[in-house]
């Protein structure tokens, strides 16, 4: 379990094949900053990019640590292919840390796409089509994750079509100064993929309406 909070910006170092074939996973090592790793152990979960990674080999003095990622993984995500690639880092919450952001599991729900990331007064404006089944799940306030980072949505436009000519749900979001600095959204272009999670809230509230599960306004506490 995460916050959104990135505490560190790493890097992707060294991509080995797990394998010959397309069913295979890779080997990822990350730079992490210095200092980083300094209370992670091995078996630790740490987030890349918004994806929760289990670390598999760390070496504390150089500060690097590896994590092997499946096919499947691979094909849900977007940005843990590219070789010196900033990757956002997250280590998993304790019960004792403070919630800052909100409540992110690691698991991403979908590949967006960056359609503008642009300065706007102090700030900055970034745009993301996000895939039509996520539509559901964004509202205007509303959090999402983007390559880890806790956001608020700002706009929600439903049926935006993409360059390939599917539509999608566009989600505009306000970027301080600080995040931007701070995070590899930085980074970010129009046309690059990022990765989408949507608030664990809204995910069980869609599971009760297609259940036709609705509060009862008569539960009583237990004495």
């Amino acid at each position: 379990m995460f916050t959104g909070i990135i505490t560190g910006v790493g890097r992707i170092a060294a991509i080995h094949d797990l394998g010959g074939s397309s069913s295979h996973g890779k080997r990822l090592g990350i730079a992490a900053p210095r200092g980083y790793l300094e209370d992670v152990g091995l078996g630790d979960s740490i987030a890349l990019n918004g994806a929760c990674m289990t670390v598999t080999a760390l070496d504390v003095a150089q500060a690097q640590f590896t994590i092997e990622i499946s096919a499947e993984s691979l094909a849900k995500t977007a940005g843990l292919t590219e070789q010196d690639a900033p990757v956002n880092l997250e280590k998993a919450l304790r019960a004792s840390d403070r919630l800052g952001g909100h409540i992110v599991s690691g698991h991403v729900d979908g590949v967006g796409q960056v359609t503008r990331f642009a300065p706007v007064g102090e700030s900055f404006e970034l745009r993301v089509l996000a895939p039509e089944a996520l539509a559901r799940f964004l509202a205007y306030k509303g959090s999402i994750t983007i390559n880890g980072v806790s956001l608020t949505v700002n706009t929600v436009d439903d049926g935006v079509s993409a360059a390939d000519g599917s539509k999608g749900c566009e989600v505009s979001i306000n970027l301080i100064p600080h995040t931007v600095e701070n995070t590899a959204l930085g980074h970010l272009r129009e046309g690059s993929r990022v990765n989408v999670e949507i608030d664990t809230v809204a995910r069980y509230v869609e599971r009760m309406l297609q259940a036709g599960v609705l509060p009862s306004p008569n539960i009583e506490s237990a004495p």
